[in-house]
């Protein structure tokens, strides 16, 4: 078995999928696992010539339900590791092998790739009213270049995690409720070679989002302890 899984969630990515592909593909003992999310300009096709194992979504689910996608495909695949990374070339896979450490030695169940310097204003403000509401304390909450480990994909990979739309300050909030330990390890990010945030490009889209996003983060908390509580009682009652 691999030590671990490459998943990336894509939608119209053509420009840049095969080079983060074939990157990534160059680490050792690891699949890449390229989740389209219903493109049109031959992503697909992109990632599978080169060397993607390629889900297609019969629908389009966004970046989270993609994501989700893939980490179910891992979990069900019996991964011990999932990394997640985005396909428009912002993430670096040398980075890859320094993400995963703490997980692999123990020290975290996830680890979140930081790299702070790339916020925008209104990025840095919708970080700390969102750390202020929620009570986490990451430097970069927004990151979608992380690792986790396989206790930490089974939750992601489950009912609680699928009301979720993003996948930063929510998942974050569900993992810390679930009592799981994360690590923050220092990346280097490029600009997006094409495209643009889909949250940060106007004020109006940040306040949906960090609206959404407290909402969500104060409902999860419960949602976590009660998904923790049930798997404690079933792996008793296994025992």
């Amino acid at each position: 078995m691999r030590r671990c899984a490459i998943v990336i969630p894509a939608l119209n990515e053509a420009s840049t999928v095969s080079h983060v592909i074939q990157r990534a593909a160059a680490e050792d003992d690891c699949d890449v696992i390229l989740v389209d999310d219903g493109s049109d300009d031959g992503t697909a096709q992109l990632a599978m010539n080169s060397g993607a194992t390629v889900l297609p979504l019969a629908d389009r689910l966004g970046a989270w339900g993609a994501t989700q996608a893939g980490i179910r495909y891992a979990v069900a695949n019996n991964y011990p590791i999932v990394v997640t990374m985005d396909a428009d070339g912002q993430h670096q896979a040398c980075d890859i092998t320094a993400l995963i450490d703490p997980v692999i030695t123990g020290a975290a169940n996830f680890t979140i790739g930081t790299h702070p310097q790339r916020a925008s204003q209104s990025r840095q403000l919708a970080w700390w009213i969102l750390k202020k509401l929620s009570g986490l304390k990451h430097a970069d909450i927004t990151s979608g270049f992380r690792a986790y480990d396989q206790k930490t994909a089974t939750l992601l990979a489950s009912e609680p995690a699928s009301i979720l739309d993003y996948q930063d300050v929510g998942v974050l909030v569900l993992l810390k409720g679930a009592g799981l330990i994360g690590a923050e390890v220092p990346v280097e990010m490029r600009s997006r070679a094409t495209g643009k945030s889909k949250v940060f490009e106007s004020w109006a889209k940040v306040f949906i989002y960090m609206a959404y996003s407290t909402v969500l983060s104060l409902s999860k908390r419960g949602s976590a302890h009660r998904y923790t509580k049930a798997r404690e009682v079933e792996a008793r009652r296994q025992a």
